[in-house]
């Protein structure tokens, strides 16, 4: 867990409410994306995904529509990117 914190938050979010893994996955490419692009650290990374997981929960009926799932995902990348430019 201290050496691959990520993995663990992943189980988290598999056994969380549905929708939390969409969050995670738009979360982590914000910040992969970032830290290719030399703005943030590697170790960066699990801190912007578990500060998106925090910030973003996903709606009741998020798995009923695939709007709802793309509104989630949009609301992911928004958090995961103000949460990189802190």
């Amino acid at each position: 867990p201290k050496r691959f914190p990520g993995l663990g938050l992943a189980r988290e979010a598999l056994a969380a409410r549905h929708g939390n893994t969409a969050v995670l996955n738009a979360a982590n490419e914000v910040p992969v994306a970032a830290f290719l692009e030399g703005t943030i650290r590697f170790d960066q990374i699990h801190m912007v995904n578990l500060r998106t997981l925090e910030a973003v929960l996903p709606e009741p009926g998020v798995r009923d529509s695939l709007e709802a799932l793309l509104a989630l995902d949009a609301r992911a990348r928004r958090q995961a990117e103000h949460t990189v430019v802190e």
